[in-house]
C-alpha cells in the first residue's frame, strides 16, 4: 500500500496573504484574518476590509490551530547565504564602529578646544587679579601719602603712588637731580653708632649655641623649596632675618619671596618689579624689606598686616640696573649700587636720596656693595674687577683693591671688621683692611657669592658648588670644612647664607628652589634616644 505523507493545510491571511499567528474568522463572510489586525480595523472603520459589510468584534471567532513554524528565508537556507548574511552584518558593524570613532575624534577636539579656552580664561583671570592687586596697592599708597603731601613737597620729596614725583624735585642746570647731602646731624649719628658698635664688639664672645666644625662636616641637604616660577627659574639674591628665622629670596621672575623656614611656608610674595630682583635685604628686626632690580628701581616694602607686604616707596634715582642694596647698622639708612657708575645713600623713612656718589677719577659700574660692621666704611665691587672702599662721611674713595679677573659679584665684611672677602670670576680673595693687602685666595671658577656668618667663625662660597671654610688669622690656614654639591643641576649656585648660629646653610641656584643644608634631624633624635636609654 502506497502511503503519501501530507503536511497540514496552511491558513493564510485574507489581506496580507501570510500565515496568521492568531487566526480569527468572520461569521458573516467566512473570511480569515489576523486577530490583532482585524480588531484594529474594526475599531477604526467598523466594517469588513474585504466585503465592506458592517462588522463588530463579536462577529469574529478565533480558530484553534497548531503552532505554525515560519519557513526560513531562502538566503539563510544555505552556507553561502549564511556567509553573505554574516558579511553584511560585519560590514554594518564596521561602519558603525567607524562612525563611533569619528564621533570620538570630534568629541576629543571639542574637549581640547574647551580646555584651551579654560586655560586662557584662567590666565586672563590671573592677570586681572594681578592688575587689581597692583591697583589696590597704588590706591593704598595714594591714600597714605595724600595727608603728607604739603610737607613732602616742602622737603622736595613728594611721593605719588609710592614713586617720587620727578616734576617736584629740584633740578640742577645739567638736568641731574640734586641731593641735599649727608647732614652734620646724620654724620654725628653714624659716628656715635660706630663708637657704640666698636666698644660692644670688644666684649662680644662667640655664642655657645654656634654650630661646631664637626656639625658642619656632617651637613647634608635637609629640604628643597620651589619658591619661584618655573617659566623664569633662578634665585639671584637672598637674605635671612635671624631673629625670626625668615628667609627672603629675589628671583629672575621679578618677584621676592618671604619664606618661613621652620614651617616651610611662603609668608608673602612681593610683586611690582618688571625685571629680575638682583638684591634683597631685611632692615634689622623691623617689618621692612628692600629690593633692587634690573628695572633700575629700588623698592621699600612694609608689612601692612597679616604678612601682606605693600610697597611704600619706589626709588628711581638710578639710570641703569641696580645690583645691590645694603643696610646701615642704625637701620635708618641704606645704600644702593648700580651699573650707572653711582651709588646712592638713602634715608629709609622718607625714601629720599641724600647723596648720589660717583668716582670722577675713573668710570666703573658697581655690581656689589656692603657696609662695614661699624658703619663708617662702605665696600663696593665693580664690573671692572676693582674693589673700592669709601668713607661714608665724606663719600671719598679711601682705598682700592686690584687683582681680580672679571666682574666682582659679591663682597662681605667679617664680624670683627678686620677682613673683607670678595668674589669674582677667578674665585675668592681675602683682604686685610688694616694693611690694605690681599693675604689669601681661594681658586673657584665663577664665584657668585661669598658670606661670613654673623659670628665671623665661618666663610661660605657659592660657585659651581658650595664650600664652607673655617676662618682664621692672616697668617693661619683657613681650612676647608665641607664641600656641598649644587643639586640644582644648573652648575651655578648664586647665593649662600648662614642661618642663626650657623645651624644651617641656605643656598640659592639658577633653578627656582631654595635649598637648606644642615645636620640631619634623625641624628639628633637618635642621640637624644641614646641619652634617654643610658639614663
Amino acid at each position: 500500500m502506497n502511503c503519501a505523507m501530507t503536511s497540514p493545510p496552511s491558513l493564510f491571511h485574507t489581506v496580507s496573504g501570510e500565515v496568521p499567528e492568531e487566526p480569527v474568522v468572520s461569521t458573516k463572510s467566512g473570511l480569515l484574518f489576523e486577530r490583532r489586525l482585524i480588531e484594529r480595523h474594526i475599531l477604526d472603520y467598523g466594517k469588513c476590509p474585504v466585503t465592506g459589510e458592517p462588522l463588530t468584534i463579536d462577529d469574529v471567532v478565533p480558530i484553534k490551530t497548531g503552532k505554525v513554524i515560519k519557513p526560513k528565508p531562502v538566503h539563510t537556507a544555505s552556507i553561502p547565504g549564511l556567509l553573505g548574511t554574516f558579511q553584511n552584518e560585519w560590514d554594518g558593524l564596521m561602519l558603525s564602529n567607524f562612525a563611533l570613532e569619528q564621533q570620538l575624534h570630534t568629541a576629543r577636539q571639542e574637549l581640547s578646544h574647551a580646555l584651551y579656552q579654560h586655560d586662557s580664561a584662567c590666565r586672563v583671570i590671573a592677570r586681572l587679579k594681578k592688575e587689581r592687586d597692583e591697583a589696590r596697592q597704588l590706591l593704598a599708597e595714594v591714600e597714605r601719602h595724600i595727608p603728607a603731601a604739603p610737607e613732602a613737597v616742602t622737603a622736595n620729596a613728594a611721593l605719588s603712588n609710592g614713586k617720587r614725583a620727578a616734576g617736584d624735585e629740584e633740578m640742577a642746570p645739567d638736568a641731574k637731580k640734586l641731593c641735599p647731602g649727608i647732614s652734620a646731624e646724620i654724620i654725628t649719628e653714624l659716628t656715635d653708632c660706630n663708637a657704640a658698635l666698636s666698644q660692644k664688639r670688644k666684649k662680644r664672645q662667640i655664642p655657645e649655641t654656634l654650630a661646631s666644625i664637626d656639625s658642619l662636616e656632617r651637613f647634608t641637604q635637609l629640604s628643597s623649596h620651589p619658591l619661584h616660577k618655573t617659566n623664569k627659574p633662578g634665585i639671584c639674591s637672598m637674605d635671612i632675618l635671624h631673629s625670626k628665622d625668615v628667609i627672603a629670596t629675589g628671583g629672575v621672575d621679578a618677584t621676592a619671596v618671604i619664606f618661613d623656614r621652620p614651617s616651610g611656608q611662603i609668608l608673602s610674595t612681593l610683586t611690582g618689579h618688571s625685571k629680575k630682583v638682583t638684591s634683597v635685604k631685611f632692615v634689622g628686626d623691623s617689618d621692612l624689606v628692600l629690593t633692587a632690580s634690573a628695572d633700575k628701581t629700588v623698592r621699600i616694602w612694609r608689612d601692612s598686616g597679616d604678612r601682606n607686604y605693600a610697597c611704600g616707596h619706589t626709588l628711581n634715582d638710578h639710570s641703569a640696573e641696580v645690583r645691590a642694596v645694603t643696610v646701615h647698622a642704625t637701620n635708618k639708612y641704606f645704600v644702593s649700587a648700580s651699573l650707572d657708575s653711582t651709588w646712592c645713600f638713602y634715608d629709609l623713612s622718607s625714601g629720599l636720596c641724600l647723596a648720589k656718589v660717583s668716582d670722577d677719577s675713573e668710570k666703573v659700574d658697581y655690581t656689589a656693595a656692603a657696609f662695614h660692621p661699624d658703619g663708617l666704611i662702605l665696600g663696593t665691587g665693580t664690573s671692572q674687577s676693582v674693589v673700592k672702599i669709601w668713607d661714608v662721611k665724606s663719600q671719598a674713595n679711601v682705598a682700592k683693591f686690584d687683582g681680580h679677573t672679571g666682574e666682582v659679584t659679591s663682597i662681605s665684611f667679617s664680624e670683627n671688621g678686620y677682613f673683607l672677602a670678595t668674589a669674582a670670576e677667578d674665585g675668592v680673595r681675602l683682604w686685610d683692611l688694616r694693611k690694605l693687602r690681599n693675604f689669601k685666595s681661594f681658586l673657584s671658577a665663577d664665584a657668585n657669592s661669598v658670606e661670613f656668618d654673623p659670628s665671623g667663625s665661618y666663610l661660605g662660597v657659592a660657585a659651581s658648588d658650595i664650600r664652607l671654610y673655617q676662618t682664621a688669622s692672616v697668617k693661619a690656614e683657613w681650612n676647608l670644612i665641607k664641600t656641598l654639591p649644587d643639586l640644582s643641576g644648573t652648575g651655578k649656585a648664586t647665593c649662600v647664607k648662614f642661618g642663626p648660629d650657623a645651624q644651617y646653610v641656605a643656598v640659592g641656584s639658577m633653578d627656582r628652589n631654595l635649598r637648606i643644608f644642615g645636620l640631619p634631624g634623625d641624628q639628633i633624635a637618635n642621640a637624644d634616644d641614646d641619652s634617654a636609654q643610658d639614663s
